[in-house]
């Protein structure tokens, strides 16, 4: 993905960028049960994917995207709604709902093309423009943000 303009020099960005990798990663898995029909293996792998995005998606919005609206207003409300849809869809697996569903498959899928539309948008355009506009306290808020998620009731 994204290694153009010098943003995984930053210790966060990369992070971010590791879990993205990570996440597209798991899609692939995504597709193969998808495709076999497994709809448990599904469940088990949006499970996967929530549990990497729920600390990242923090960071993101109490971090990076505070920063940034000032200056981008709609394009981080699109990034935030984007979040909700892919989080709702993928919490369905969480709580038991998704294998009875049988639109879930689909829907997953669906979320999983705009999670991935979603990650090149923030490699592509959110991460260089934090590394062109935030401020050393701006930075210093996204990293209070990983540690929360790193050394707090989020961490992994």
């Amino acid at each position: 993905m994204c290694e153009y303009c010098g943003c995984q020099a930053l210790e966060t960005i990369d992070e971010l960028t590791h879990e993205h990798d990570e996440v597209v990663r798991l899609i692939s898995h995504l597709r193969r049960a998808h495709q076999d029909g497994g709809v448990a293996r599904m469940a088990e792998v949006a499970q996967e994917i929530a549990r990497v995005l729920g600390p990242h998606t923090h960071v993101e919005e109490q971090g990076l995207f505070p920063a940034l609206a000032g200056d981008f207003p709609d394009q981080i409300a699109t990034l935030e709604a984007e979040h909700r849809r892919i989080e709702a869809v993928l919490a369905e697996a969480a709580d038991g709902t998704a294998p009875a569903d049988p639109t879930w498959p689909d829907r997953l899928m669906e979320a999983m093309a705009l999670l991935r539309d979603h990650i090149l948008k923030e490699q592509d355009g959110v991460f260089p423009a934090a590394l062109a506009n935030l401020s050393t306290e701006e930075w210093e808020a996204v990293e209070a943000a990983r540690a929360a998620v790193v050394g707090g009731a989020l961490s992994r």
